[in-house]
């Protein structure tokens, strides 16, 4: 996919997680990005690793970057400890108007993540995206516990109870994504 189409979903997630309350800093951005890309096939072609908090892409960090310098997208700055909130700009509206077929094609995959993970804080959206990790490398055909005990080797503070509760709530976002990903 070309910058400009990447450009055009990555802003309207954002709006989309401000619009439903996010707080929307990097990680919530980071991992709603993962989740869309890995779960919903959405081809934006960023390479994650799995590191301190969950799926991680630098080059994603990167095009956060980009599209801040390009004046897309604003970084507001919080009270510490909390980083800067992320936000997008009338110019990132004007752009999204100009690629309405890219937002037709995608906007209900941006709109379900959006939705599924508005709320959520970080240590949630950790163990959600850890665990759609998981399901990705281990496979979809082991159970839910093996799939949470494999959460909890690369995440050892994480509970195994709230490994399979997150597991579980991959495997219903899969199962309500699968008509969205056809």
């Amino acid at each position: 996919m070309d910058r400009l189409r990447t450009s055009v979903i990555i802003t309207a997630l954002v709006k989309r997680l401000r619009e439903g309350g996010s707080w929307c800093g990097e990680t919530h951005v980071q991992k709603s990005t993962y989740i869309l890309q890995e779960m919903l096939t959405v081809p934006l072609n960023y390479e994650f690793i799995l590191y301190k908090h969950g799926p991680f892409s630098f080059d994603f960090r990167d095009e956060l970057t980009v599209l801040r310098a390009d004046g897309l997208l604003v970084f507001e700055p919080q009270n510490p400890p909390y980083g800067p909130r992320i936000s997008t700009t009338v110019l990132s509206d004007d752009l999204q108007r100009r690629f309405p077929k890219t937002l037709k094609r995608y906007g209900e995959k941006i709109d379900f993540v959006a939705e599924a993970l508005k709320d959520k804080g970080v240590a949630v959206l950790e163990r959600l995206s850890t665990a759609l990790y998981v399901t990705l490398e281990i496979g979809r055909n082991l159970s839910t516990d093996e799939r949470g005990n494999a959460l909890v080797r690369l995440k050892p503070h994480v509970s195994l109870r709230d490994a399979i509760v997150a597991v579980n709530i991959i495997d219903d976002m899969s199962q309500q994504a699968e008509h969205l990903t056809v």
